[in-house]
């Protein structure tokens, strides 16, 4: 019952808010007291809430075809549809048992709290190199790689993405290797298991037992009401790429305080958009042909580690449930983040 997690684990309290609390008035003359339901949200020593994931079934990845995009998407040109081959095939996916997942992307507050409790000194900081940031002077055109960022620089790091930030927002400029070293560390201090979410698991957690593109349904125009993306807030910082920005203001140039949109189905939020998510998973082009049903983990090994959801400069595009992007472990980018998973027990292939 849910008192038992407090009495358990004082640092892992229950959470109700509001809405929940509300919720539960309708429900309380039908579910008796010594009910063993798990509770819906949990807060953690960080300040982290997590979301109960139930266990379940879905079909993973995306079979729509160049053309059927390119009616959706006039504006890209035909070979980037082409380029999403790694979506397919669709397959099954059993999610076997439940988990809690991060209501939110960490944020700079929880970052911060783990950093100084911890002493870890964040890649960022420690190799000497910096990471990636917005300078209004930098011209991607005048540059061997024409990225968006400006980097490495020892000006940016998790600390400094070139923009204003409040404790509130996503964590950014934080490597696959600052997010796995959270997540052991909190493992260690509470003795539940935390970790990074199986791209598996991310998907699921992201469609919510739905098969759309996004949360809202398929259409591309109504991501500005419901996540942070590309829009025409951005758009004339990057003046290249106006033609890929939605036409509306989601009300945010860089990054958003977290949850100021709305949940998904699970009770999640900025699945889409706000910042990229490091997932556990190597990045596999093929796995999907291979992967098995249950509890799917990823390739063995590889060169690149999976990132999710999309961010606040990604395109409509790239930001559907079914999308992969990937990069290496150490990247530290100003568009990226990340959000863990936390249960009680290891399973059989943490052992």
């Amino acid at each position: 019952m849910p008192g038992a997690y407090y009495l358990r684990f004082p640092f892992l309290r229950p959470v109700m808010r509001l809405p929940i609390a509300l919720a539960l008035l309708c429900t309380l003359a039908t579910v008796p007291a010594w009910s063993a339901e798990p509770p819906a949200l949990v807060e953690n020593s960080l300040g982290m809430t997590f979301v109960h994931v139930p266990a379940g079934t879905f079909q993973m990845g995306s079979d729509e075809t160049p053309e059927a995009l390119a009616r959706d998407f006039p504006q890209y040109p035909k070979e980037r549809f082409a380029q999403l081959f790694d979506e397919a095939p669709v397959h099954t996916v059993r999610i076997t048992r439940p988990f809690y997942l991060e209501r939110t992307e960490v944020t700079v507050g929880q970052f911060h709290r783990f950093v100084e409790a911890s002493g870890y000194v964040p890649e960022s900081e420690a190799d000497g190199t910096g990471g990636y940031g917005y300078n209004a002077a930098y011209d991607p055109d005048k540059t061997e790689r024409g990225d968006a960022f400006e980097g490495r620089d020892t000006r940016y790091s998790w600390r400094n993405p070139g923009f204003a930030q409040t404790d509130e927002h996503p964590v950014v400029n934080v490597s696959w290797n600052d997010a796995t070293a959270l997540a052991r560390w909190l493992s260690q201090q509470e003795g539940r298991v935390y970790r990074l979410p199986t791209e598996a698991e991310w998907e699921y957690a992201a469609r919510a037992g739905g098969r759309t593109r996004y949360q809202h349904g398929d259409d591309p125009a109504g991501l500005p009401g419901v996540a942070n993306t590309f829009d025409a807030d951005a758009a004339p910082l990057w003046p290249k790429w106006q033609a890929f920005a939605a036409p509306r203001s989601d009300g945010h140039t860089f990054t958003a305080p977290v949850a100021i949109y709305a949940p998904n189905a699970f009770g999640l939020y900025d699945m889409h958009g706000n910042a990229w998510e490091w997932v556990a998973d190597w990045y596999g082009e093929d796995y999907y042909a291979q992967s098995p049903q249950d509890d799917p983990q990823g390739p063995a090994s590889g060169n690149v580690r999976v990132r999710r959801g999309g961010s606040w400069h990604t395109w409509a595009l790239y930001v559907r449930s079914a999308y992969r992007n990937w990069n290496t472990a150490e990247t530290r980018y100003p568009l990226v983040g990340f959000r863990p998973v936390s249960y009680t027990h290891l399973r059989a292939h943490e052992t």
